[in-house]
């Protein structure tokens, strides 16, 4: 499929009305409509958003949505309390806790609390160390909708030079675990790495998550690069991802919007987790 920009907006679309088919498919077979409980701490604008547009992906699709939310003051033990709540909780399926949190939680307390079988996110300890022995049985979701995006669009990744520009476990690890149990060769930057420049310009495939706009100009990259931009940051109150989009776009084989490419296929990612967490305590 030769397509220059990737459409992610189009693609999670595509994606969602999958997931509104099979959750009114499984509705009518058990009787029992999926739940996600969202938890927010905090008033972060920027997570208040995130949150409010994965609410209404799940009124969508017959998803039903809460959100919990804690104050910024309120303890790591309050957290973990209404964490275990919704461990306990049958008419939940899946528990996601928005990022950032603020300072004084450990994310890993944080995570390890959420029930395996509830994690959306697939950051427990235990769903991420099966990525590292290949059961992509939960896959964080911004990783898992890189992924998706790709294959769609039929960009081959077995045998490919990929440069992931973030080595965080909500993007940089878990894509490079993704991207190496399809035998592709990867490397993994980030901001402080040394010369960075010489390893993007390797790339056939270059993701970039640094949080750092036009971070990625036309002379980082090497001819017909696949651009997959999944930073996100604000530009004079305009939206703006990591990659200088306008000076690369006559130099790449492919690249992602933002808005418009990684986003939308983080949000219907997570319908689809929601799905696997639901029909497994299901059944």
């Amino acid at each position: 499929m030769n397509q220059k920009i990737l459409d992610g907006k189009k693609v999670a679309e595509f994606i969602e009305n999958q997931a509104k088919t099979e959750i009114e498919s499984l509705i009518e077979e058990t009787s029992i409509t999926p739940g996600l409980a969202t938890i927010l701490v905090g008033e972060n604008p920027a997570s208040k958003m995130y949150v409010n547009i994965k609410g209404k992906a799940c009124d969508r699709v017959g998803i039903n949505s809460t959100t919990i939310t804690l104050s910024k003051d309120q303890t790591e033990r309050d957290l973990l309390d209404k964490i275990e709540e919704l461990n306990q909780d049958p008419a939940v399926h899946g528990i996601l806790v928005q990022l950032p949190l603020p300072p004084h939680f450990k994310l890993v307390t944080v995570f390890s609390a959420i029930d395996p079988k509830k994690d959306v996110d697939c950051f427990h300890p235990t769903n991420f160390g099966k990525l590292l022995i290949g059961k992509e049985d939960l896959v964080p979701c911004t990783p898992k909708g890189i992924i998706h995006l790709l294959e769609h669009y039929e960009i081959p990744i077995t045998g490919q030079d990929i440069v992931i520009v973030n080595h965080s476990t909500i993007l940089g690890k878990p894509l490079a675990l993704l991207f190496l149990n399809r035998d592709a060769t990867v490397s993994v930057a980030h901001i402080k790495t040394k010369n960075l420049k010489a390893i993007t310009k390797t790339a056939d495939i270059l993701v970039v998550g640094a949080g750092t706009p036009n971070l990625i100009k036309k002379d980082m990259i090497k001819e017909n690069a696949v651009i997959i931009d999944a930073g996100i940051s604000r530009v004079e109150g305009k939206i703006a991802g990591d990659v200088d989009f306008e000076g690369v776009l006559n130099k790449v084989k492919a690249i992602t919007p933002v808005p418009g490419g990684v986003g939308p296929m983080t949000v219907a990612c997570l319908l689809q987790n929601t799905i696997i967490c639901y029909k497994n305590l299901v059944s």
